[in-house]
């Protein structure tokens, strides 16, 4: 019968956009998940829902899963703490979320280990690699040695530092994500063996300076779709391995693709798969994306695509303001692009602007208006656009907060005060808008709305309108040499040993 163990399990997540200005505050915490001791505990496992509107079973509903499986672990809730992705988080939030576990730990008494589940791109400010820090602390905190195992995105940044400081790690293996809990089982297996010594993981990665590659990295398409198979096929052969394709707009040096192993007490099992992985995703680095379209070209796509309008929508992916990827969700130029181009199409287009939420609240649905959107939070996203049209509706969400939905015209205009995360159908019907009745529908994200559209998806194209989240911004990065597709770079080996250490 297996050791009974005591393992706590804990969160704090977000992604960091570096262009981003606006600043990511405990109250972004507080509107997606903050949760402590055992309303935590309630929240996660097939019973709860663990983030409330967003996810019902991520990694911590994996982890709690997984240990009543396993029949011998008493899983403790310590916190869990997920922001929408955005600008750097606040030092002071960073600092309350970590007191918070801090205290759940002291409370909960001995532990034989903790299960964090960390975003890996995270920036917060006068730090670097916060998500390592976030392991560091942890293991400070304990009142004994203890056992600590991490999962990450498969947009985490992995640095020397982190395989160092955590004994375990695993990540996703689904864009768009959809794994989040069998990625917390898989962290808790190889976690609780280490913890009970039945295993012993070596752990081998590699670093390649490389920030974009692999297409549009969907894990069900090619070219990186035989990467993810490996994976699985590596499931039968040693502990675990990974693949990260890390957040471009975050700030390391260091900042790539990478590859990661397990093996049980076999250094050179795990090097030669760590090995094997990255030249696969060095494979990857002149399979670029198409460039994004300007708005007038993807409006005319749009027009001339008539059967594909006639039986579904066609989607513009916002390359320049995507919300999932940090941006602030109020660039307003493809919102102006299609009120002046698009006049023969029905268009939905979301934009976060709390100001122009509280200037509307009090108006009577029904109301003609005039007003400026956008380019508030992110004033170099501007001018704002200037609308016309009528109040159609005001709800508040859950989660986004306050929403007015603005008749145009031929465009539908969905106000949101928090983030304008229009990646479901579900965010357009908030406000009465149903999908199956546009042309197009502007989505803020790269490719997290594939999962959600699919049954009325025509055709995605990817729009640039110059903003926080386009694909070259990130060349302005402190990188420590040449990266890929920035720059022409021959090999990753040396690269790669430098990072690791090794030279």
């Amino acid at each position: 019968m297996a050791r009974r163990i005591r393992v706590g399990y804990a969160r704090v997540m977000q992604e960091t956009n570096a262009f981003s200005p606006v600043p990511t505050t405990l109250e972004d915490f507080r509107a997606v998940q903050l949760m402590r001791g055992a309303e935590l505990g309630r929240a996660c496992g097939r019973r709860g829902r663990e983030i409330p509107a967003y996810v019902k079973r991520a990694e911590l509903s994996g982890f709690v899963e997984e240990a009543e499986r396993d029949g011998a672990v008493e899983a403790v809730p310590l916190l869990g703490a997920w922001a929408i992705s955005g600008g750097h988080v606040t030092r002071e939030a960073f600092d309350t979320l970590l007191s918070g576990i801090a205290e759940e730990m002291d409370r909960a008494g001995d532990l034989d280990g903790v299960f964090l589940s960390l975003h890996g791109a995270m920036g917060v400010e006068g730090m670097r690699d916060p998500d390592t820090e976030v392991i560091r602390r942890v293991r400070s905190f304990a009142k004994k040695p203890i056992r600590v195992g991490a999962s990450f995105d498969l947009h985490a940044n992995l640095t020397r530092a982190r395989v160092e400081a955590a004994d375990v790690m695993a990540g996703y293996r689904t864009n768009p994500h959809r794994d989040h809990a069998r990625t917390g089982a898989r962290a808790a297996r190889l976690l609780f063996g280490t913890v009970r010594g039945a295993i012993e993981p070596r752990v081998a990665w590699r670093s390649l300076p490389m920030i974009l590659g692999g297409g549009t990295t969907v894990d069900l398409l090619p070219p990186v779709r035989a990467i993810f198979a490996r994976l699985r096929e590596l499931d039968r052969e040693i502990l675990s391995s990974d693949v990260f394709f890390c957040h471009f707009l975050n700030v390391d040096p260091a900042l790539g693709y990478a590859s990661l192993a397990y093996a049980d007490r076999d250094d050179a099992r795990a090097n030669a798969v760590a090995d094997e992985l990255a030249e696969r995703l060095w494979a990857l680095r002149d399979k670029q994306l198409d460039p994004p379209l300007a708005p007038e070209e993807a409006i005319d796509r749009a027009r001339r695509a008539r059967f594909r309008r006639k039986t579904g929508a066609i989607l513009f992916a916002d390359a320049s303001d995507a919300v999932g990827a940090g941006g602030p969700g109020d660039n307003p130029k493809l919102l102006a692009a299609l009120l002046e181009h698009a006049t023969d199409l029905v268009s939905y287009v979301p934009v976060r602007d709390p100001q122009a939420i509280e200037e509307l609240w009090s108006r009577a649905e029904g109301e003609r208006v005039e007003l400026d959107v956008g380019a508030k939070l992110d004033p170099s996203g501007g001018p704002p656009a200037r609308v016309r049209g009528t109040l159609r509706r005001k709800v508040t969400h859950e989660n986004l907060k306050r929403m007015v939905h603005l008749d145009l015209g031929h465009v539908q205009l969905v106000l949101v005060e928090g983030p304008a995360l229009a990646v479901k159908p579900s965010f357009y019907e908030a406000v009465g808008l149903s999908c199956w009745k546009a042309d197009i529908i502007v989505a803020k994200s790269f490719i997290s709305f594939l999962l959600y559209f699919a049954p009325l998806l025509r055709a995605a194209w990817l729009v640039k309108t110059g903003g926080s989240t386009d694909f070259d911004a990130a060349f302005r990065l402190p990188f420590d040499g040449p990266v890929i597709p920035r720059d022409s770079v021959m090999e990753w080996k040396s690269r790669d040993a430098m990072r690791r250490g090794l030279r």
